[in-house]
């Protein structure tokens, strides 16, 4: 969902840009008035102004609306901890885990002449 919004939110600002870009600036209208030839254009003899500029009004609008969707998106995400912030907290991980097990035992004498398991306990010389 969030990459499809960025991917229009990308055609929104290139759209946006294309749009301000053929609109003409307002010296161009003074020249118009000498007779220039404003009335042979595509989009009739008031020119495309009104059309241009209500395409760049939505589009404005639209390019608003997404950035504020995707700032949304980017605050749910959470806050990025650094590198010395995630160490510290997989040291506090693996000291939480280890337990008495992890400390090795003294070797056991086991008889081999036995036919169980159980170790046999070594009695103290005296």
């Amino acid at each position: 969902m969030q990459t499809i919004l960025v991917v229009f939110h990308l055609f929104l600002a290139i759209g946006m840009i294309t749009l301000i870009l053929l609109q003409h600036g307002k010296g161009a209208d003074a020249g118009a008035a000498f007779g220039s030839g404003a009335s042979a254009t595509v989009f009739g003899a008031k020119g495309s102004a009104s059309f241009l500029s209500r395409a760049t009004a939505i589009m404005a609008t639209l390019f608003f609306v997404t950035s504020l969707v995707l700032a949304y998106f980017a605050s749910q995400a959470g806050e990025q901890k650094g590198v010395m912030e995630q160490t510290e907290e997989k040291v506090m991980q693996q000291e939480s885990v280890r337990t008495e097990s992890d400390v090795p035992l003294a070797p056991i004498a086991v008889d081999p002449g036995s036919e169980s398991d159980v170790p046999v306990v070594p009695t103290p010389v005296e």
